[in-house]
């Protein structure tokens, strides 16, 4: 990796970092995953309750990147049709016409993702996972770069499907932005007393700009060392026998990837151990389930990682 990549790229980072701090504010380490979750090319959830600015910090990033921006507001009576597209028939030359959906698109939002059923939530999982979308049989590849940005309440709220194990697997980072401090929400009030802070951005990447960055992404050197605290990370939470369900290979190749994103976002072409240990809990928790007894007995998963964290011996 050239140093003069490194930091023509490291540039370009930092004031898309700017544009979503100016939107969303007090909230820096959020920033910081999101923008690591795009370069390690993963999507990401956002789960909070409403008004927090799920939607808002996500659109701020679309906005950021001159690129297509799609949004799936879903409801109960959304269908997989509604997010893939379906095919159209013309009477007149007796033809059917392939419409496409939302999913095409560069960065999709699915706002409230929990609100559909399980049935319209899978229709994503492919889109996810491999980059593509499997209509009437036939395959039709996304454009790179791809993002899937979900905003969806806690599971406690009326009238949400929980997203399955498999589709949570998919997710990179899951995100919470939590209340703001006194002093930055005064400030939030005076930034939107006119306009809201989004309408003063635009584009600082473009489409390359994202995929070469993501290219860059796996040219950052990672010590065996470090892949092996990855994996002496994710090996404890298939011991710990609080959790039924531990984190997956999927899930350690994603701390791995990662953890490189992280590091390129630092303006670095090798990664530490810290990258892993910061990122451990945003990336590790959603993937691994509480038996009944942790969970009735008041365990939380971030906890959990947090505890594994620190309990597991950092390469020197």
């Amino acid at each position: 990796m050239g140093v003069e990549s490194l930091g023509a790229h490291h540039k370009k980072l930092q004031g898309l970092r700017k544009n979503l701090t100016h939107v969303i504010r007090g909230k820096e380490e959020a920033v910081d995953l999101l923008l690591a979750a795009m370069l390690a090319n993963g999507s990401v959830l956002f789960e909070d309750v409403p008004g927090m600015g799920k939607t808002t910090l996500a659109k701020a990033l679309a906005k950021s990147v001159s690129a297509v921006f799609n949004r799936i507001q879903f409801t109960p009576d959304l269908l997989p049709g509604d997010i893939l597209g379906s095919s159209i028939y013309n009477p007149v030359q007796g033809t059917f016409t392939f419409r496409q959906g939302p999913v095409f698109a560069n960065f999709l939002l699915a706002d409230e993702i929990n609100r559909a059923s399980p049935r319209t939530q899978s229709a994503l999982l492919e889109a996810m996972s491999e980059g593509q979308a499997t209509i009437e049989g036939k395959q039709y590849p996304l454009e790179p770069p791809f993002m899937l940005l979900a905003t969806q309440n806690p599971v406690e709220f009326h009238g949400t499907y929980p997203l399955p194990e498999a589709q949570l697997d998919r997710f990179l980072v899951l995100l919470s932005l939590g209340y703001p401090e006194p002093d930055v929400e005064v400030d939030i009030l005076h930034a939107q007393a006119i306009k809201h802070p989004i309408e003063d951005i635009s584009a600082v990447l473009s489409k390359q700009d994202v995929i070469d960055m993501q290219a860059e992404v796996r040219a950052v050197r990672l010590d065996g060392s470090i892949s092996r605290y990855i994996v002496e990370l994710v090996g404890e939470t298939r011991r710990d026998p609080r959790l039924k369900l531990g984190v997956s290979p999927r899930g350690a190749l994603m701390l791995f990837r990662a953890a490189q994103a992280a590091a390129l976002l630092d303006g670095r072409d090798y990664v530490m151990p810290d990258d892993v240990q910061r990122l451990a809990v945003s990336v590790l928790a959603h993937r691994v389930i509480l038996t009944a007894e942790a969970k009735y007995g008041g365990n939380a998963k971030p906890d959990i990682i947090r505890e594994i964290v620190a309990n597991t011996k950092v390469p020197a």
